[in-house]
């Protein structure tokens, strides 16, 4: 019997502890550690801000759903990850101490490194926690006029929400007759981003038709009241403000030898870890260029959970992941945009599309993904 450990309660963990339980059976121990006993459906946040949904709409309690599966389920926060003595140091939840494995599949996804950007934490709105983007909604309620900068500081890895608050927030204030000047702000050019120029020239009829400003290559180096600085000294005055912050790789693999510079974990295409045996990973924890957003950890997590048990059943792992964008910014109505590149080809075409459609399939998608895992 193997003893198989899945760190994280996102799509990265949540998907592969449910393939894993598929394709191993019960004579297998499955264990997934989530700190939250909660799933919360992230690309759902925005709507949540709005008033569109409420956290019970866009979550599911992760304990029942895995004992249904036959995973074991333990909330606990995992400090720190020894891949070489096979042992999860755990604190703050149903187990304290060490929890030790035979296979860990690695999906603990990223960190807000909010302290990269002074005065983000005291003057910034994100939404990244349900708990942000309620108090963002009360924000936008409170907000009766004036300058509004939606935008990712340098080290953000997350356009989608961006662009669906400008149009959301747009949308609120047509609907209350409030005039006000939105401006949507990145820290770069969207030529330097992986599908940032394709989108941004995917969108750029809807940002015009709403009356939306683009502001490139100003990255934010500081957040003061009603005030953005770049890196460079120029200043934004702002009356209501949301901003993705900086995204790093977790800190229980620290000092190990198996993340780069930023934290994030080094894997191969089969989502095995290099440098590690018996370690798989999938999800916002991993190196990958470009954003981090759920498909990706939806599909690397599906390979990863393959290889895995191909690797307990003495075959060699044989799945391999391709490095996709597939992404749909909702600007409501006809405008819903669709983009789909491959971000490893560099010959590699792409797919733009635009209309009512793209809407209805996010929204069916994310109807179905409740129900399958609920």
């Amino acid at each position: 019997m193997a003893n198989v450990l899945i760190l994280g309660g996102g799509f990265g963990g949540v998907v592969a502890a449910e393939r894993l339980a598929k394709a191993l059976g019960p004579e297998h121990q499955l264990t997934l550690v989530s700190r939250s006993r909660r799933f919360i459906f992230y690309p759902a946040l925005v709507r949540l801000a709005f008033g569109k949904a409420t956290a019970d709409d866009i979550s599911y309690d992760l304990r029942e759903a895995m004992l249904d599966r036959y995973v074991r389920f333990v909330e606990a926060t995992a400090a720190r990850v020894d891949p070489f003595a096979r042992k999860v140091t755990l604190a703050g939840g149903d187990i304290v101490g060490e929890l030790k494995y035979d296979y860990l599949l690695f999906a603990l996804g990223r960190r807000l490194a909010t302290e990269r950007v002074p005065g983000f934490f005291e003057h910034a709105h994100h939404l990244l926690s349900v708990e942000a983007a309620a108090r963002f909604g009360e924000a936008v309620k409170e907000f009766k006029g004036g300058h509004a900068v939606i935008g990712s500081c340098p080290g953000a890895r997350l356009d989608v929400p961006v662009y669906e608050t400008a149009f959301a927030l747009r949308r609120r204030l047509e609907e209350q007759g409030t005039q006000a000047r939105i401006t949507l702000l990145r820290p770069d050019h969207p030529s330097t981003s992986p599908g940032g120029s394709d989108l941004a020239r995917a969108l750029r009829r809807a940002l015009d038709s709403h009356h939306i400003e683009t502001l490139s290559d100003f990255p934010i180096a500081e957040v003061k009241a009603g005030l953005v600085r770049a890196q460079d000294g120029r200043e934004l005055a702002c009356d209501l403000l949301m901003l993705v912050p900086p995204f790093e790789g977790p800190s229980s693999l620290a000092a190990t030898g198996l993340t780069d510079d930023e934290g994030f974990v080094r894997v191969d295409d089969t989502m095995r870890v290099l440098g590690a045996e018996r370690m798989y990973a999938a999800g916002d924890a991993l190196y990958f260029s470009g954003p981090k957003m759920g498909h990706m950890a939806v599909r690397q997590a599906e390979v990863a959970a393959e290889n895995l048990a191909a690797e307990i059943a003495g075959r060699e792992p044989a799945a391999h992941y391709k490095h996709e964008l597939s992404l749909i910014v909702d600007a409501g109505g006809g405008e819903t945009t669709y983009l789909h590149k491959s971000l490893w080809d560099d010959d590699g075409g792409k797919t733009v599309g635009h209309g009512r459609f793209w809407g209805w399939a996010k929204r069916a998608h994310e109807k179905y993904f409740q129900a399958l895992h609920s």
